[in-house]
């Protein structure tokens, strides 16, 4: 699937009005994040430590959250779950470690994907752009999807689409908003067997290719939370979720 001028506007469209809070202790990578995302249009306030990042996010409620792992004060797993005490923020985490265990944890926490160092700054910024327009889209602001208003049941799991809610045995799942979007998608398309790079294009937004992993961490989360039944591997292939048979 690939990108179309139209879909360039969307990107574009009202960038200034964002706001983003670069939370991250290594001085020169602070400094290349925000003059990145500041030349993309959007405006852009630093922290340098765990405290002053979740200050500076009380203060600003920002619009995205780029957040590294290892900090000093609060590392980036605490200041994710305070941040995300109060309003679902979008988190782009940093890692200087490919530690699955540390991806894993940080996806559980609410960050809604993650990038290990070192990485592009094009990027960055085309996940930072496609967070935000995944954002748009749960508040309705990207228009109509074909699931809106829908109640999907799928063997033990029932979602709510209009209320972004899922429950379990008859019990509420907390979802990140990204986990929210993928079990949706597969679930209003049940049988069809999506590819990574399906996934990353439909619901990440990304026409790259890039984040492979990200997609299976998030399956993994939501086994972790919803039953390792809920989504199924088709190996060499992808993913699919499917109702059982009565």
């Amino acid at each position: 699937m690939g990108e179309t001028p139209e879909h360039e506007v969307r990107i574009l469209r009202d960038v200034s009005e964002r706001t983003i809070a670069v939370i991250e202790d290594e001085a020169p990578i602070a400094a290349a994040v925000a003059a990145r995302l500041r030349s993309e249009g959007l405006r852009v306030e630093v922290a340098v430590d765990g405290p002053s990042g979740v200050a500076l996010c009380e203060r600003l409620h920002p619009d995205l959250v780029v957040l590294d792992l290892m900090l000093p004060g609060l590392d980036g797993l605490e200041v994710c779950k305070q941040i995300q005490r109060d309003r679902p923020t979008p988190v782009l985490m940093l890692t200087a470690r490919d530690s699955e265990t540390d991806l894993v944890v940080g996806l559980a926490v609410g960050a809604d994907d993650y990038m290990t160092k070192p990485f592009s700054m094009r990027e960055l910024a085309a996940r930072v752009h496609a967070l935000l327009r995944r954002a748009d889209r749960g508040k309705g602001a990207g228009g109509a999807n074909e699931t809106d208003g829908a109640l999907l049941q799928i063997n033990r799991t029932q979602i709510d689409v209009s209320t972004r809610r899922v429950w379990c045995d008859g019990e509420l799942v907390h979802l990140t908003p990204t986990e929210f979007d993928l079990v949706t998608w597969l679930a209003s398309r049940p049988g069809v067997v999506f590819t990574r790079e399906q996934l990353l294009a439909d619901v990440w937004g990304y026409h790259d290719g890039s984040g492979i992993r990200t997609v299976d961490s998030h399956v993994r989360a939501l086994r972790r939370k919803l039953g390792a039944e809920i989504v199924r591997t088709v190996h060499g292939v992808g993913y699919a979720l499917e109702r059982a048979e009565p």
